[in-house]
């Protein structure tokens, strides 16, 4: 099979060809063998023409998986050069392939690690580059990569968790309208005659139900309009992330959810700090960088006020109590971790605290939504069964 290639020839010029090879990793193989650094190996059939669709990207737990790849060599002695080249060599993906080899490339020119990082394609949170800096100025690169990667797949994992806790629910709920909707538009209208027949003779239970159908019946295009538009514009609010912040800001101010979400961005912002101070990163360039993955406004902007009390010269807990930011236990444990200097030991004391707390909550939640959801979808279908079999009963009262 022909492979399509591009590479660096030893004077860092781009060089592109074709050769021929079993699979992409022999023909990586053929080209290093002639001095050349490879960028990209794929076949001709793969190969991006104009107007043809571009080669997807991989998804987050794909690069997370070779991240996990790149701590193991890093743990196990090898140098970065080696790590990055071998993990281009073993990527697969092109896209994971040309990345990698751009990082080797640019380390063999003399480039830091952090540096190679911050250039690649790869879609790597932010915390991963100061990170690499931290792990740089302590020559722990290996621990450092490695708790980055600790928390984007804690990141990855709570964010997978509610959705799947979320799965059952929205389907019940989804369900269950499209079963109310089905029997106004398809079950109800058969009995709607028996309105213009009765004269006020139908009990009010029944007449409100035969009207509902009645109603989605002569307007059925236009609610399947309606119903089409708020699908896409819940598809937007997905997608977009101003409106994601807002639906989340809205959400946090409901009673029932209020506290979990709080709870929850706290958490995520204890561990992200201890992380970050654990590999030396500045205090003040920590909470920085932590108050980036606060997804609530507001405990944002109060997170930003910390930082510059932090700045001022006041201490982290006195900061965050000033500000209100968190609970009395939270403060306590910054206040205890600041004196005994174990505050990154505290922080994730502080986070597993909080998450566990966030997740009883949203047990709790959806425990009562499941219930909840099935109680009144069957009121609501019961109902209109109910005003169905009235305006049956009361046929026989009806004058002919």
């Amino acid at each position: 099979m022909n492979y399509r290639y591009k590479a660096l020839n030893p004077d860092g010029g781009l060089v592109t060809g074709s050769i021929a090879s079993d699979n992409p990793r022999s023909a990586a193989r053929l080209l290093r063998r002639q001095g050349l650094n490879v960028v990209d190996v794929k076949s001709e059939a793969e190969t991006v023409t104009p107007g043809s669709s571009r080669v997807r990207q991989p998804g987050p737990r794909d690069v997370l998986m070779f991240m996990h790849q790149l701590c193991t060599l890093l743990e196990s002695g090898i140098s970065l050069e080696e790590t990055a080249g071998s993990l281009a060599e073993s990527a697969g993906h092109p896209f994971l392939t040309k990345a990698f080899s751009e990082m080797a490339a640019a380390l063999r020119r003399g480039a830091s690690f952090s540096e190679a990082l911050n250039t690649s394609e790869l879609n790597l949170p932010a915390y991963f580059y100061p990170l690499a800096e931290a792990g740089e100025h302590t020559g722990k690169m290996a621990r450092a990569m490695r708790d980055g990667v600790m928390q984007w797949e804690y990141d990855i994992r709570t964010a997978a968790e509610l959705r799947n806790a979320l799965t059952y629910p929205v389907i019940l709920i989804v369900s269950g309208i499209l079963a109310v909707f089905l029997i106004f538009a398809l079950v109800v209208p058969r009995f709607v005659k028996l309105l213009d027949r009765a004269q006020g003779e139908v009990p009010l239970l029944a007449r409100f139900v035969l009207g509902m159908g009645s109603f989605v019946n002569e307007h059925l295009l236009l609610l399947g309009i309606s119903a089409a538009a708020l699908s896409v514009f819940m598809f937007y609010v997905f997608y977009n992330p101003d409106m994601r912040r807002h639906l989340r800001d809205f959400l946090a101010r409901l009673p029932v959810l209020r506290h979990r979400m709080l709870e929850s961005d706290i958490g995520r912002w204890a561990a992200m700090l201890a992380t970050l101070l654990e590999n030396r990163v500045g205090l003040l360039k920590s909470l920085e960088l932590a108050q980036r993955y606060v997804t609530l406004t507001g405990l944002r902007s109060r997170l930003s006020n910390v930082s510059q009390s932090v700045r001022n010269g006041k201490s982290l807990a006195e900061s965050l109590q000033d500000m209100g930011a968190i609970t009395a236990t939270g403060y306590n444990l910054i206040r205890v971790g600041e004196r005994s200097g174990e505050l990154p030991r505290m922080l994730r004391s502080l986070a597993a605290l909080y998450t566990e707390m966030g997740r009883e909550r949203i047990r709790r939640f959806l425990i009562l939504l499941e219930p909840a959801a099935i109680l009144i979808i069957g009121a609501v279908v019961g109902v209109i069964m109910a005003g169905i079999i009235l305006a049956i009963t009361s046929v026989n009262n009806i004058s002919l």
